[in-house]
């Protein structure tokens, strides 16, 4: 019976450890001068080495020699997943006492610790933190989240890292040339992607394509496609150019090829996120799309929701931050504020609001008079209202908004409005509403609300202001009293 692959190279030493050099150099050093803790707690991604580590460091402890099926008496592996209770724990706080067989130190290694319950937790504490001399544990865990802080207090903490994919193919590239496996540079390129930064899985792939090559091409990169139910480079790389030349029946076609195939959508997903991800620095945009993307596999129906994710990415007119794909890359400091341009069908015009009205001086005529005084001209009269050129029904658009854009909606019905002309000045009353009306998102909606009404060439003012009253003498007075509101009773 032949051993798998990733058994039979597992590292044997701590200088045969690939891409851990953080946590071994660490190690080996301390072992050098005869410091040993009485807890290490190792914890990772899976496949990246801890359970092998654990081991190496269990016999170089105790000055044994490691190979894979290597047993010793005083070097004890427990599964925490199938011994987890209290009593599997009292039982091993009791055989701790005893004295190791024949070597040095008696070394408890616990995998997947994460998995104790709580009252095992509570029993382990105090062993933990004051075993005998002759006793070392060794914890190791995919999910150091779960640990109780009093347990990952009492040890020395290890993180190990996922490997790099170059890495990874250089050391699927040793294995390969040893064991005469033919395959080619992209398919370990693919295979080590695949793995996402673990050895052990892209070992065990690298296993499982062998079994299937043929004898006189070997594995190639269409075979690890076809194996795993990948889609084509080529097809991701067709989808990525038809988004980013907004073509939605191209983008649909792909999709279909794609879904025809019987292939998995979140497959198809983590592919374009990976292919994005290498993109991001010439195409900043990307990252709109990217985010988007990372929902598909949480979605409950992953091809529609890759669909309407690619489609609107995709959508001719720049309707959605993910359409910004093809705009050039602008310096990173703008990006955001491009990002909000690209994410606006129509952005209304915006007229710059009128400086505040200066007070008028009392004149000694026995008529109450006011003129409004700009900064900017400084005795400009109030300029006489101007005819109307554009139609708008105030309650209509209040109507519109409140059964389409609820959050406009709760801002514009608080406001007054003015319309002179193909000028509407909203009288908001405050600052706040001012800035919800001139934030992108609420100006975009108030867009395509005008837009529907027949009314979307409007230049909208904002001012955090109650409307001036319209009566000459309450005018007058609100100017001397320093503003106030017009009020009909």
């Amino acid at each position: 019976m032949s051993k798998a692959l990733y058994r039979k190279y597992r590292s044997k030493s701590l200088d045969e450890v690939v891409g851990q050099n953080h946590v071994t150099d660490i190690l080996a050093r301390s072992l050098a001068q005869g410091r040993v803790a009485h807890a290490y707690l190792l914890t990772g991604p899976r496949g990246v080495g801890k359970t092998s580590i654990a081991r190496i460091l269990a016999h170089e402890i105790n000055h044994l020699p490691y190979t894979d099926d290597a047993t010793h008496l005083d070097i004890i592996e427990i599964d925490a997943a199938s011994n987890n209770g209290v009593e599997d724990i009292r039982d091993l706080r009791d055989k701790v006492q005893v004295a190791p067989v024949s070597a040095a130190k008696k070394i408890y290694i616990i995998d997947e610790v994460h998995m104790l319950s709580k009252p095992a937790f509570n029993a382990l504490l105090k062993t933990l933190e004051e075993p005998p001399e002759h006793v070392v544990f060794i914890l190791a865990t995919t999910d150091v989240d779960k640990l109780p802080a009093t347990i990952i207090s009492r040890t020395q903490h290890f993180g190990f890292r996922l490997i790099a994919p170059k890495e990874v193919t250089k050391h699927l590239r040793t294995i390969a040339d040893a064991e005469k496996i033919r395959i080619d540079d992209e398919a370990l390129e693919l295979i080590a992607l695949r793995g996402e930064g673990s050895f052990r899985d892209s070992i065990s792939l690298l296993d499982q394509l062998a079994s299937l090559a043929d004898d006189k091409q070997g594995i190639t990169k269409q075979l690890v496609e076809d194996s795993l139910g990948l889609a084509s480079r080529e097809l991701v790389d067709d989808i990525l150019a038809a988004v980013q030349s907004h073509d939605v029946p191209a983008v649909v076609a792909k999709l279909d090829e794609f879904e025809n195939s019987g292939l998995q959508s979140s497959v198809l997903a983590s592919q374009l996120i990976q292919a994005l991800r290498g993109k991001l620095t010439e195409q900043p945009y990307a990252i709109s799309l990217l985010d988007e993307l990372l929902d598909v596999q949480r979605s409950a129906q992953p091809s529609l929701k890759l669909l309407t994710v690619l489609c609107k990415a995709a959508e001719p007119k720049q309707t959605s931050k993910t359409a910004a794909l093809s705009a050039p890359a602008p310096a990173v400091s703008a990006t955001i504020a491009e990002l909000e341009r690209q994410a606006t069908k129509k952005v209304p015009k915006i007229a710059t609001p009128p400086a505040p009205v200066k007070q008028a001086e009392a004149t000694p005529t026995s008529e109450i008079t006011a003129e409004v005084i700009t900064e900017e001209s400084p005795a400009a009269p109030q300029k006489q209202p101007i005819a109307p050129t554009t139609e708008l029904d105030w309650n209509e658009l209040i109507e519109y908004t409140r059964t389409h854009f609820v959050a406009i909606y709760s801002v514009l019905s608080k406001c007054h409005h003015e319309l002179e002309g193909d000028t509407l000045t909203l009288y908001t009353g405050n600052n706040f509403y001012k800035k919800k009306l001139d934030d992108p998102k609420y100006l975009q909606k108030l867009s395509e609300s005008l837009e529907k009404l027949g009314a979307g060439d409007l230049t909208i003012v904002t001012i955090p202001t109650p409307p001036p009253p319209k009566d000459s003498q309450a005018a007058a007075v609100a100017a001397i009293m320093g503003g106030g509101e017009e009020v009909t009773l």
